[in-house]
């Protein structure tokens, strides 16, 4: 059963996610051409190949994508793709929207601060990866993150936990913005009938 978790929002959930979810998922399709123009055409998504977005989307596109992915391609490799994805992202946010100041302090910090600072901060921009889901995070001890109403989980039903996306984002962001080795494992998902997504962050070595 899950337990809830400590709630940090700072502004309105809203319905709309960064284009990253969009614009990774065509990169990490890049090798398989094919592949990568049936599932944007089932998702009804072709205007995002022709014109790759660099504004918020709409998170029904995100849903589409990855029920498209999984219909296409099969849950173990639509997991590959997806993680590739996410780590994609992970890269883009590391060069682009942490600074690299703020990644140097974090460096120094005694690292169970330093993942204090970095969770907070992940909570407060949420609403940029979740859209209308809920995000939440806690220590128990180990950083617990979860999606309430996740927007990659949303249209797909799988064995196995689906949210390799965003399982690759925190693991790339934390462990690159720290600077420590780390992984991120998905231990509940909506996909596969759980009432949230929950990921568990352990570090490595």
């Amino acid at each position: 059963m899950n337990k809830p978790l400590r709630h940090h929002e700072t502004r309105p959930r809203t319905g709309r996610i960064g284009p990253n979810a969009v614009t990774r998922v065509a990169e990490a399709l890049a090798g398989d051409p094919d592949l990568r123009l049936a599932v944007f055409r089932r998702a009804g998504c072709l205007r995002h190949l022709a014109a790759p977005p660099t504004a918020m989307v709409d998170e029904h596109d995100v849903a589409a994508l990855h029920e498209a992915l999984h219909v296409l391609a099969g849950e173990e490799r639509a997991a590959a793709i997806s993680r590739e994805a996410g780590r994609l992202t992970a890269d883009y946010l590391l060069a682009n929207r942490i600074p690299r100041a703020a990644q140097w302090i974090l460096r120094r910090l005694p690292r169970r601060l330093a993942l204090r600072i970095l969770a907070r901060a992940v909570a407060r921009h949420a609403w940029t990866f979740a859209g209308s889901g809920v995000f939440t995070y806690a220590f128990e001890p180990d950083l617990v993150l979860q999606i309430e109403n996740s927007p990659v989980a949303r249209l797909v039903t799988t064995h196995a936990p689906a949210c390799t996306y965003y399982a690759a984002v925190f693991e790339g962001l934390f462990a690159g913005a720290i600077g420590m080795a780390a992984r991120v494992t998905e231990t509940h998902c909506e996909a596969c009938g759980h009432g949230s997504c929950r990921f568990i962050l352990t570090t490595v070595g």
